[in-house]
């Protein structure tokens, strides 16, 4: 694959990590205008591997925040570090059995299909992504009738960013970020975060724990890909062709890492003008645009895409 498409696909990544958008779903749309498979196993390690750049983008700016709220003491540290190691547990556990009864239930008579195969087809990008545009629109909107309530208007209102989650919803936050594992669009902190204001968390400390636990599973993520990869590498040689299988898989690795590098660039430079407009109460137009931007991926499904 050109190097000019890495690159530009690393800065759809990491303009669109931090919004509650799905940046794999534009990731995806992006290469498949440019004619990439987003289903092989290629593409899928370079997303993955999007996401670690955006991560770590994460990590640096939110790094004096999770400092603060998470490693001030011994026990909020603990208390952290259980909850989180809690909600990936939830996960896994919804994460696996979703992933098990699709292969088991659209892929009954291919014995050896994967749930990535899914991962090219727009027809499922664009339901996903309008779930997700309801669920961040109804967290919304209950954010804003509830400061519409409790302040005369938004001049007198301080961004709360004190405050904890709690076990029940990190719990909802655990099991609907398994749920977002498999459906690329149904994003995941736009899904996690929406979730957990639900359940009567404040936003803030929700997204900071939304992003704490991304940064957790990624690692497991980027290894079960290259793993499948791996696979895909074994399966080629077995079929005679071993020299340009590891061609293309050393090839593979280098194109996600430099992909890698671009999408952290990319993702701390909109980090910086992005998140102070997260925290205005405007959260519901993220639902909005989901919704604009689901009815758009089906038109292009039926476009042939």
């Amino acid at each position: 694959m050109p190097i000019w498409k890495v690159i530009l696909l690393a800065i759809v990544q990491g303009l669109a990590e931090l919004l509650p958008v799905s940046s794999s779903a534009h990731v995806i749309v992006a290469e498949k205008l440019m004619g990439l498979d987003p289903s092989a196993p290629q593409m899928t390690l370079l997303l993955v591997m999007l996401h670690t750049g955006t991560m770590f983008a994460v990590i640096v700016y939110f790094w004096r925040t999770w400092k603060e709220a998470y490693f001030s003491s011994s026990q909020n540290f603990n208390r952290f570090a259980g909850l989180v190691i809690w909600a990936t547990i939830l996960t896994g556990i919804v994460g696996e059995a979703l992933k098990k009864l699709i292969e088991k239930t659209l892929f009954a008579h291919q014995p050896k299909a994967e749930i990535e195969n899914l991962f090219s087809r727009l027809d499922l990008i664009a339901p996903a992504l309008a779930a997700a545009g309801l669920l961040i629109l109804i967290s919304g909107l209950m954010e804003r009738r509830q400061l519409a309530n409790r302040i005369p208007s938004y001049a007198a209102f301080k961004p709360e960013s004190e405050g904890t989650v709690n076990l029940a919803q990190t719990s909802w936050m655990g099991i609907v970020q398994g749920l977002a594992l498999p459906f690329r669009g149904f994003s995941r902190s736009g899904s996690t975060i929406s979730t957990a204001m639900l359940a009567g968390a404040k936003k803030a400390p929700a997204e900071r724990f939304s992003f704490a636990m991304a940064v957790v599973l990624t690692p497991v993520v980027v290894g079960m890909e290259l793993l499948r990869l791996e696979k895909a590498h074994t399966v080629a040689i077995s079929a005679g062709s071993p020299a340009g299988s590891m061609m293309d898989l050393h090839g593979s690795l280098l194109a996600s890492l430099l992909g890698m590098v671009f999408s952290f660039l990319a993702g701390l430079v909109a980090l910086r003008w992005l998140s102070s407009w997260l925290e205005n109460g405007r959260w519901y137009l993220f639902g909005i645009y989901c919704l604009v931007a689901s009815a758009g991926v089906f038109a292009l499904y039926l476009h042939g895409f």
